[in-house]
């Protein structure tokens, strides 16, 4: 992924790396990447990908389309514990600028979709007139904006692990901070029962 400052190229340049990176252009893409220039630009980051790359952290909260726009504009990833992934299945992202530690939520308005047929009635494909629309839309229209406090734990932030335990029972190593107490003992999610998968081998 070559680096590249979001706000030195034009919108549809930056909509053509999107559409390259996701596959396709679609609304969602539209809607990431602008939630994505607002929430830098309202948090004081001017080079995501250049040095500016380690002051902020993403919190999204889909896994959706627009994500991948996010990760796209911004350059924060998982990988790099830039980006927060929390599911709560709303179209929404919060940004957080790690030297002030002034945050902002922005969630996408579900009013915008039918604000769209308002800019272009003569589309009748809904998907095609929001992606029209959502590219010149005024910003209120499209978003919701609250300014937040974030509390992050140590082991939230980039760079190596700050906390390493073994589980009590499978004896794997367990990184920042993910491990759960049970009696005082620390276990991996899998073995206090929270896993998100059933192994075969319980079945016989």
């Amino acid at each position: 992924m070559h680096r590249f400052n979001p706000f030195e190229i034009s919108f549809e340049t930056l909509l053509e790396i999107c559409k390259e990176r996701h596959g396709h252009l679609c609304a969602g893409q539209v809607i990431g990447a602008r939630l994505s220039l607002l929430g830098l630009q309202l948090i004081g980051i001017k080079d995501p990908h250049g040095e500016d790359r380690k002051k902020f952290l993403v919190f999204v909260e889909i896994d959706r389309c627009a994500t991948d726009a996010i990760q796209t504009v911004t350059g924060a990833t998982l990988g790099k514990r830039t980006m927060k992934y929390l599911d709560y299945g709303i179209m929404a992202a919060t940004f957080l600028n790690l030297e002030t530690n002034k945050a902002f939520r922005i969630m996408a308005k579900e009013s915008a979709k039918e604000k769209a047929k308002e800019y272009f009635p003569e589309i009748e494909t809904p998907a095609l007139r929001e992606l029209l629309a959502y590219k010149i839309m005024p910003v209120d229209d499209l978003f919701e904006v609250e300014e937040v406090i974030v509390r992050l734990n140590d082991c939230d932030l980039p760079g190596k692990p700050k906390k390493k335990v073994i589980c009590a029972k499978c004896q794997v190593v367990i990184r920042d901070g993910k491990e759960v107490y049970v009696e005082d003992k620390p276990y991996c999610k899998l073995c206090a029962g929270l896993s998100y998968f059933e192994r075969k081998s319980a079945h016989g």
